[in-house]
C-alpha cells in the first residue's frame, strides 16, 4: 500500500520552498487557476508566500476558483451530539475520558427525535450526527438506531434529509451497516498528521495514529464513497497540516478512487475541562483564512467546511475565499438544543438580534463556539454579503456522489445543479421558517439569482417548481 503522509517529504518541500519568488508564486497560482488543482510542491509554495502582494494573489486566485466552481451557495447544517460517553482521553476534548466533572449523557430514541425536532423547527435540512468512542454505550446499533430515528422525524412541513456521520475509526463491517442506512458524508478528522503530536495528545484506542489514518480505506471498502477529511488546527504546525491534508487527498484519489467529498478546517476553541493551550502552534486569523484559500487551489473541487468554533467576522472572509459549507446555531451539548429552546422565549428562537461574536453558549459542550447566532440571523448576513443560503440534499438523494460527484465537480459543472437547487431550498426555508427581514432580501436575492440561470428550460422549470413551493409542495429539486 502507498504510503498514505510522507512527514520526512514535507518538511523538505517546506525548506526547499522558504523563499519563493513572485515568478514562482505567479505560475502556481497560474496552475491553480486551471482548477484542476496542485501538487505537493506547489501547495508549499503558496504557504511560503508571505509578501503582501503575494496573499493578495492568493485570495483573489481562491475567491475566483470558489465562486467558478461553487458559485454564490452556502450550504448550511447543524451538528447533533447524541452521546458524550467516550473512552479517550483527547487533551483538546471537554468529552475526554478523565473530566470528572463532565456529567455524561447517551440520548434515548425519544430525547433524539425531540432534539432533531428542535434541529426541524429553525429550518434545518441537514445534520452531521456526533458520538464519543465507547465500544459498550455507543454501538453499531444505537448509531444506526439513531439514524433512522433522525430520519424518521417530521414536523410541519420539514424533515431532515441527510444524515452526515462523525463517529470514530471503526470497522469494514461497521462501515457496511452505515451505508445500509443511506448516509450522506462520512467524516473523520486526523486531528493532527503530525505522528508524535497525535501519539502526544490521545490515550486510549484514538491513540493509534494508523487506526486513525487508514479508516478511510476501511470506509471505502465498504461501499462508502463519500468521504471528509480534517485537521484540528493548533495542535501542530499549520503549514505541515495542509501539506498533509493534500498528501492524503492525493492518496484517496489515487488508491480509494475518489478524492474526499469535503475538507473541515476547525481551530482550536477551549473548553471548561480543558487544560490544552495551542500557544506553541495557534493559528492567527490572518493565516487561518490564507490556509483556507490554499486548500481551496490546492483541492479546487471538494467541499470545505467551517463550524461555529470561528466567529461571525471570520466566518464572513472565509465564506469568499472558499468555504462551501458552514454549520449554524450549533450546540455542542447532547440534548443541548432541547434544553436551548426551553430556556428561551417562546416563539422567540429566530427572532432576537443578538451581537455578533458573543460567546454564550450552553455549558457542558465539547467547546467553546464563537459564533451563537440563530439561524434566521445567520441568513440574513449571508444575505448581505449576496450569498445564497442552501439546504440542498439532492446530490446524495440521486447518487450524484464518490466518482460521479467528481465527474461533474472537477469542472465546474456542479454549479448547473447547485444554483437552482439553492434557490429551491432557500425557498423553502423563507416560506416555512424565515422572518420578514429574511423573506425581503431572500425574494430579492433569488431573482437576482434566477436571472443568472444560463439555460432557458432550466429557468422555466425552476420558475414552474418556485410556484409549486409557494402553493405548499416541498423537497422539488434537480
Amino acid at each position: 500500500m502507498k504510503a498514505i503522509i510522507d512527514e520526512k517529504r514535507i518538511y523538505q518541500l517546506l525548506s526547499e520552498t522558504s523563499r519563493p519568488s513572485h515568478e514562482r508564486v505567479e505560475d502556481v497560482l497560474a496552475t491553480g487557476a486551471e482548477k484542476k488543482g496542485l501538487n505537493s510542491e506547489e501547495v508549499a509554495v503558496l504557504i511560503n508566500a508571505n509578501d503582501p502582494d503575494q496573499l493578495k494573489k492568493i485570495f483573489d486566485t481562491a475567491s475566483w476558483i470558489k465562486q467558478e466552481i461553487y458559485g454564490e451557495r452556502l450550504v448550511l447544517f447543524a451538528p447533533l451530539y447524541v452521546s458524550d460517553h467516550c473512552v479517550n482521553d483527547c487533551a483538546y476534548c471537554n468529552f475526554h475520558s478523565t473530566n470528572e466533572n463532565h456529567r455524561r449523557r447517551a440520548l434515548s430514541q425519544s430525547e433524539v427525535a425531540a432534539e432533531t425536532k428542535c434541529l426541524i423547527d429553525m429550518g434545518h435540512k441537514r445534520v452531521l450526527l456526533e458520538f464519543g468512542e465507547d465500544p459498550d454505550r455507543n454501538t453499531i446499533d444505537y448509531i444506526c438506531d439513531s439514524i433512522r430515528t433522525i430520519y424518521s422525524v417530521k414536523s410541519g412541513n420539514g424533515n431532515i434529509r441527510r444524515v452526515n456521520i462523525n463517529i470514530a475509526a471503526t470497522t469494514v463491517e461497521n462501515y457496511r451497516r452505515l451505508k445500509k442506512e443511506d448516509i450522506g458524508t462520512y467524516q473523520l478528522f486526523q486531528e493532527t498528521y503530525h505522528r508524535e503530536t497525535f501519539e502526544a495528545m490521545h490515550k486510549g484506542p484514538k491513540a493509534d495514529y494508523e487506526r486513525q489514518l487508514t479508516a478511510h480505506d476501511r470506509a471505502r471498502e465498504a461501499g462508502l464513497d463519500d468521504m471528509g477529511l480534517g485537521v484540528l488546527f493548533g495542535l501542530y504546525d499549520w503549514h505541515f497540516e495542509v501539506l498533509a491534508l493534500v498528501q492524503h487527498a492525493d492518496y484517496m484519489e489515487k488508491v480509494l478512487g475518489v478524492g474526499p467529498h469535503t475538507i473541515s478546517v476547525p481551530r482550536f476553541r477551549p473548553a471548561p475541562g480543558v487544560a490544552f493551550s495551542p500557544k506553541k502552534y495557534e493559528v492567527s486569523d490572518e493565516d487561518f483564512l490564507k490556509l483556507i484559500a490554499i486548500l481551496r487551489i490546492a483541492v479546487p473541487y471538494t467541499g470545505m467546511i467551517i463550524s461555529t468554533r470561528e466567529a461571525p467576522a471570520v466566518r464572513a472572509k472565509a465564506f469568499q475565499l472558499g468555504i462551501s459549507q458552514a454549520s449554524a446555531a450549533s450546540v455542542t451539548e447532547v440534548g443541548g438544543y432541547v434544553e436551548r429552546r426551553q430556556l428561551e422565549p417562546r416563539n422567540a428562537v429566530a427572532q432576537e438580534p443578538r451581537n455578533p461574536g458573543t460567546q454564550e453558549h450552553v455549558s457542558g459542550g465539547q467547546f467553546i463556539g464563537a459564533d451563537d447566532r440563530p439561524v434566521d440571523e445567520v441568513i440574513n448576513s449571508v444575505l448581505d454579503e449576496g450569498l445564497i443560503p442552501s439546504f440542498c440534499t439532492a446530490c446524495y438523494r440521486i447518487g450524484r456522489t464518490g466518482t460521479h460527484f467528481m465527474e461533474i465537480a472537477k469542472p465546474g459543472d456542479i454549479h448547473n445543479f447547485c444554483r437552482p437547487n439553492a434557490i429551491l431550498t432557500f425557498a423553502e426555508y423563507l416560506e416555512d421558517y424565515g422572518s420578514a427581514e429574511a423573506k425581503e432580501k431572500g425574494v430579492k436575492l433569488i431573482e437576482h439569482y434566477l436571472a443568472k440561470i444560463d439555460s432557458p428550460k432550466l429557468k422555466e422549470e425552476t420558475l414552474i417548481r418556485l410556484a409549486q413551493i409557494r402553493s405548499g409542495k416541498r423537497d422539488l429539486y434537480f
